[in-house]
């Protein structure tokens, strides 16, 4: 009885352990199968009983091709059937994908956001008038927001201005305009506090509308 055991250690390496060591010894078993005819018809079996494992996916073409991708990597590659996917290679399967670059383009004031950088470089290319003019000023305004938010305390124009000449690489100069953002206390508000001064408005008008004039 004892010899009939089988230890991890003398066990084949489990390629996609997800499938468990029975499926790997199908694939395995398959493999060397001579008659071309009965190999195929077994990898034909293996892929339906991967794909019971996921049943609401194995009628998906994508998905029927990853099955087969699958079956070509438990057998190391050494698999030899008519599938109706072509067989991939190592190098193809095995290909890491190539880094994505963190898309950072306000380093160094990043409270603003990149949304804000976008704006900037956008209406940096319009041409001069009223409206390129009213968007920079509420450009400005919102940079200003966006400081407060981050830092509680009161900032000068003068730092937005500055920032905002930075961020526009010198297009945007609000200093040499007379220019005066909005106030503090009109860009950051306290919500509860203005939820509660609105309930109790709403809540005298109501009463104002059952009163008569005398």
């Amino acid at each position: 009885m004892t010899e009939n055991l089988e230890y991890n250690s003398e066990r084949s390496k489990l390629i996609i352990p997800e499938y468990g060591r029975h499926i790997q010894k199908m694939v395995e078993e398959t493999v060397e199968i001579q008659d071309d005819k009965k190999r195929n018809e077994m990898a034909q079996t293996v892929i339906k009983v991967m794909g019971n494992l996921s049943p609401h996916l194995r009628d998906v073409p994508d998905f029927q091709q990853k099955l087969w991708d699958q079956l070509y990597m438990m057998s190391n590659y050494k698999l030899e059937v008519d599938a109706p996917f072509p067989k991939p290679t190592e190098e193809e399967i095995e290909a890491k994908p190539e880094p994505l670059a963190y898309p950072v383009n306000n380093p160094k004031y990043r409270f603003y956001g990149n949304n804000i950088k976008r704006m900037i470089d956008a209406v940096s290319e319009w041409e001069d008038g009223p409206k390129k003019e009213g968007l920079i000023l509420t450009i400005a305004n919102h940079m200003k927001k966006c400081y407060l938010n981050w830092n509680k305390d009161s900032v000068e124009d003068k730092v937005i201005f500055d920032h905002l000449y930075d961020l526009s690489d010198g297009k945007i100069n609000l200093n040499t305009k007379e220019e005066d953002l909005s106030k503090a206390s009109s860009l950051v508000r306290n919500k509860k506090h203005h939820h509660n001064n609105g309930g109790r408005s709403r809540k005298r008008k109501y009463h104002s509308r059952g009163r008569k004039r005398n």
